[in-house]
């Protein structure tokens, strides 16, 4: 095949799909956009119950962050100490249930507000799951929490 023409076979997909995802991005609306078909009744509810959860785990998500600074820090040193990283795991995977289960509490609560079975339940303000070497998943802001998206937003 010629140069030109092979240039043109990677570019052109390249620069479509370029042209795509940022034609998506102009029309998606951050965390899922906002209260929609809610009561103003219903959005203040939704928003005094967030703001409810928000303050009941604040000291679970400071935990969790301490813990995964912790974690880093004992994957730093030279010869990681194998009994301590599993330790601390277990440590943070508790945690993690922890937080879990206020999850599942906010999200029932919120659907006594809305009943819309299960519309509206989107990705929103989270955290993901934490630091380490090697391939995973990192701390986001766009992890699995208590976001808005259409409907009810829970």
């Amino acid at each position: 095949m010629h140069r030109k023409t092979m240039a043109k076979a990677y570019v052109i997909p390249l620069m479509l799909a370029l042209v795509l995802s940022l034609s998506t991005a102009s029309w998606a609306r951050p965390f899922g956009g906002g209260p929609m078909n809610l009561t103003p009744e219903q959005a203040g509810q939704l928003f005094d119950l967030k703001e409810q959860f928000m303050n009941e785990t604040a000291g679970l998500r400071k935990a969790m962050w301490m813990k995964r600074a912790e974690m880093a820090a004992l994957w730093k040193v030279e010869n990681p100490d194998q009994a301590q990283i599993k330790a601390k795991q277990k440590e943070l995977s508790a945690l993690r249930e922890q937080m879990q289960e206020k999850m599942v509490a906010y999200r029932l609560q919120a659907r006594k507000i809305c009943p819309m079975g299960g519309k509206g339940m989107g990705r929103g303000m989270g955290m993901g799951m934490g630091m380490g070497p090697g391939m995973g998943m990192g701390m986001t802001m766009a992890g699995d929490g208590p976001g808005m998206g259409p409907g009810c937003g829970f």
